[in-house]
C-alpha cells in the first residue's frame, strides 16, 4: 500500500517497483499501464514495455515498437542497461524480428554491447560475437577466439565450453588437449551441456568407451532445453547441440558395443532422436563416421 500512495503522488521509482512487482506477479495489464506512464522518465520502465512488446505480455506483440522502446533505451541510458538493449537490438537483427534481418547490423549492435571486452558490458554479447564469428557465413575464427576468450574471462559458461571445442579441434588456435580438456571439464562440472556432449566425444576418441557411454546416455536424458538455459544461462543453440552430438555418440557406443552391450535396435533410435533434433550436427558426425574417424 505505501508503495501504491507513493506512486500516485508521481513518484517514478515507486511506479517503476509497483510495476516491476505487477510484472513479476502475472499482472501484465496493470504492469503495462505502470510502465508506460512513466517510460519518459525511467529507462527501466522504457526496457520492461520493450520486453512486453517482444514477447506479447499485456498486450499485442509489436516487435517493430519493441524495437524502437529498446533503441531509446540504448540511446538515453548510461549504465548497464544500455549494454543490455544493444545486445538485444544485435538478436532483433540477427533474427528479423521487428527489423530487416542484417548480420551486418547484428554484428554492429553487439560489438557495442560488448565494449571491446568490458566485464561491466553485455557478456552475452560477448558470447554472441563468438558463436556469430564461428559461423560458417561470418567465419573470423581468430576473431571467434578473441570474443570467446573475453567473455569466459568474464564469466560466461557459453564461451568456456566452445573455447574448450576450439581448443580441442584446433579452431583459429594451435591445438592444445591440456586447455581444451581443463575448459571442457570445467564447464561440463558447470552444468555445461554442449561442454558434457563434447567431454564424451573426446572420450570415446580416447578409446574410453565405458566413460564415454555413460556420461552421453545421461546427457540424452536432457529434454526441456528452456529450463537447462534458465538454469545455466547457456543459449539453447549450443544446448541442443551438446545433446545432439551426446545422442550420436551414445547411439555409437550402442551400435559397435563400445563400453555398452551391443543394441542395434536401440542405437537406431538414438541415431533417430539426433537427427530430429540437429540435423545440420548430425550430418557432420554421419560423415565422420564414413570417413572412419568414429
Amino acid at each position: 500500500r505505501p508503495l501504491k500512495s507513493r506512486a500516485e503522488t508521481g513518484d517514478t521509482k515507486a511506479s517503476f517497483l509497483l510495476g516491476q512487482l505487477y510484472y513479476e506477479e502475472g499482472r501484465y495489464t496493470e504492469a503495462r499501464t505502470m510502465f508506460d506512464g512513466i517510460k519518459d522518465e525511467e529507462s527501466q520502465a522504457l526496457y520492461q514495455l520493450a520486453v512486453m512488446y517482444y514477447d506479447g505480455l499485456g498486450t499485442t506483440a509489436d516487435p517493430s515498437k519493441a524495437v524502437d522502446y529498446m533503441r531509446r533505451v540504448a540511446e538515453v541510458d548510461a549504465g548497464t542497461l544500455r549494454y543490455t538493449a544493444l545486445y538485444n537490438l544485435g538478436r532483433a537483427y540477427l533474427e528479423g524480428y521487428g527489423v530487416q534481418a542484417s548480420s551486418a547490423e547484428a554484428e554492429r549492435y553487439w560489438l557495442m554491447a560488448a565494449d571491446d571486452g568490458n566485464p561491466y558490458a553485455s557478456i552475452e554479447a560477448q558470447c554472441s560475437l563468438g558463436m556469430f564469428y564461428s559461423s560458417p557465413e561470418t567465419q573470423d575464427l581468430k576473431k571467434a577466439i578473441f570474443w570467446h576468450s573475453q567473455a569466459c574471462g568474464n564469466g560466461s559458461l557459453d564461451s568456456q565450453g566452445a573455447l574448450g571445442v576450439m581448443y580441442l579441434y584446433g579452431y583459429g588456435v594451435s591445438k592444445d588437449l591440456q586447455a581444451a580438456l581443463y575448459c571442457l571439464k570445467e564447464a561440463a562440472e558447470r552444468g555445461n551441456v554442449y561442454a558434457q556432449g563434447h567431454l564424451a566425444a573426446y572420450y570415446y576418441h580416447l578409446k574410453l568407451y565405458t566413460k564415454a557411454a555413460v556420461l552421453a546416455e545421461r546427457i540424452c536424458q536432457c529434454e526441456d532445453i528452456s529450463a537447462i538455459s534458465k538454469c545455466t544461462g547457456c543459449f539453447h543453440e549450443y544446448i541442443n547441440k551438446g545433446i545432439t552430438t551426446a545422442l550420436f555418440y551414445y547411439a555409437r557406443c550402442l551400435q559397435l558395443g563400445r563400453g555398452v552391450p551391443q543394441n542395434r535396435e536401440k542405437a537406431q533410435h538414438y541415431y533417430t532422436k539426433a537427427a530430429l533434433m540437429n540435423p545440420k550436427v548430425c550430418k557432420g558426425l554421419q560423415m565422420d563416421i564414413i570417413y572412419g574417424r568414429i
